[in-house]
């Protein structure tokens, strides 16, 4: 399995279009932690709308101590045997192939 780490801070301007650019991996097995790293905008509540939304997305919320810490915090909680970061203002444009990781 793959564990995408998404560390947020105040990003809700580009946070749907990152969320969405990952959420069309269907076929792969894989979780997504997003991890609010005590945003002030609504980053927060949007993680836990998308949380609800798809089985494999979670969400860590926590104090603001920067984007190495909001890091930590989903390798703690990650399951997978790969980690995969992605910052929350990026987003993927097109499959990729991740069954090499299986």
């Amino acid at each position: 399995m793959l564990s995408i780490i998404i560390p947020i801070y105040n990003i809700i301007k580009y946070l749907p279009r990152c969320l969405e650019s990952i959420a069309v991996y269907v076929k792969y097995d894989y979780e997504v932690i997003l991890v609010d790293d005590g945003s002030t905008d609504d980053s927060g509540s949007l993680c836990d709308e998308y949380a609800e939304r798809y089985a494999n997305i979670s969400v860590v919320h926590k104090p603001n101590a920067g984007v190495s810490a909001a890091r930590n915090a989903g390798i703690e909680k990650a399951k997978g045997d790969w980690i995969w970061f992605v910052d929350g203002d990026d987003y993927i444009e097109q499959p990729v192939d991740v069954t090499a990781i299986d």
